[in-house]
């Protein structure tokens, strides 16, 4: 596994693929490509840098009627490497494939390649300048057979889709993004659902109160919508939002009574773990979500909360149950810590029960 995300772009892998599209195009010069593509920029490219340049490259290396560059890259899809390689067909599209007279064959192209990678980030553009015509088509595509292309309606028009430009108009007003996921809220495929919950978590950070009552709506529908709402709510519940707690039944803390929280230590250094425990006793049967929030300290000197899960159950009266948890502080891709006063507090159903300060030195 590349160490890096962008590293699954490799010579050797460029030069397979270019080898590809010479088979089909005997004209294809693999060496211009190569040498476009990897140049003295290359090594400072992230994995969407990189990706653009893929495509760049092939803009000029491909035909320049966009219909004969099309007719190559639906040959090349199937004998191209799967998972997030072949994201650059899909880009080709977004960059080369916005004019007017190309919008069916690129429409056409997006749904075709979104079953080989997924075209979520392509059809920004379209939806940017033609929302209603690509909304329209963005509906046509939640009924479609193929999974894959029902998640591309989900996906595509998240408000806040990582890696990808916002949609700042569905923030602010997500009204057609809610009734196209209303065609997909009991949708058959996990693939599918997981996407609709992401959108409806983009959604809540903006407009909560359309959410909580969306989740009012929706839950108790069936065990499939059910899940959507639930994991569609987790910035909810993390933000200790008290009708959501409610409705999934978290919504009496003061049931709940937490024993011996405590530190392993006090002292850390950079690398190590912080470990803690405690034990909830239950005073009435409850369902209890647990969580709890870690304070970093921040570079600028100032501290910033993370909110981790432990768990939710169900607790009859009278029942206890001991835990003990390890929380890693190494340096991670996308954690950097800092030395200096660090605390832990722990989440019952939405209400903090306790914070305890630990150190960290470097």
């Amino acid at each position: 596994m590349a160490e890096l995300l962008k590293d699954i772009y490799t010579e050797e892998s460029l030069r397979e693929m270019a080898g590809i599209f010479q088979s089909i195009d005997p004209t294809f010069p693999v060496e211009h490509f190569l040498a476009k593509t990897i140049d003295e920029t290359w090594l400072e490219l992230g994995i969407k840098g990189r990706m653009r340049k893929i495509t760049l490259s092939l803009g000029e290396c491909l035909p320049a009627d966009y219909h004969e560059a099309l007719a190559i890259l639906d040959q090349a899809a199937p004998l191209l490497s799967s998972g997030l390689f072949g994201l650059f067909v899909p880009d080709f599209v977004e960059v080369y494939g916005q004019a007017e007279a190309d919008w069916a064959v690129s429409i056409q192209a997006l749904e075709k390649y979104t079953q080989y990678w997924s075209s979520e980030m392509a059809v920004r553009p379209f939806i940017i300048n033609h929302e209603e015509r690509m909304m329209a088509q963005m509906n046509a595509w939640a009924k479609h057979e193929n999974e894959h292309v029902r998640r591309l309606a989900s996906e595509g028009c998240r408000p806040l889709l990582p890696w990808s430009q916002p949609l700042t108009k569905y923030k602010e007003d997500p009204t057609p993004v809610l009734q196209l996921l209303e065609q997909l809220k009991a949708d058959p495929s996990a693939y599918v659902r997981k996407s609709v919950a992401n959108n409806l978590n983009d959604i809540s950070k903006h407009q909560p109160e359309l959410i909580v009552q969306l989740a009012k709506d929706w839950y108790g529908e069936n065990d499939r919508t059910n899940w959507i709402v639930k994991h569609g709510c987790r910035t909810l519940l993390k933000q200790g939002n008290r009708e959501v707690l409610a409705l999934f039944g978290y919504g009496d803390s003061s049931a709940i009574e937490v024993q011996d929280f405590k530190l392993e230590t006090k002292e850390v250094v950079i690398g190590e773990a912080i470990t803690f425990s405690f034990t909830v006793l239950a005073k009435k049967d409850s369902k209890v979500r647990l969580e709890y929030g870690i304070d970093y300290m921040k570079a600028n000197g100032k501290s910033s909360r993370k909110i981790f899960q432990l768990s939710a159950i169900s607790l009859k009266a009278n029942e206890a149950k001991f835990y003990r948890r390890k929380h890693s502080l190494k340096n991670v891709s996308v954690r950097k810590h800092y030395p200096g006063t660090h605390s832990v507090t722990l989440i019952v159903n939405g209400t903090e029960q306790g914070t305890l300060n630990f150190e960290v030195g470097e």
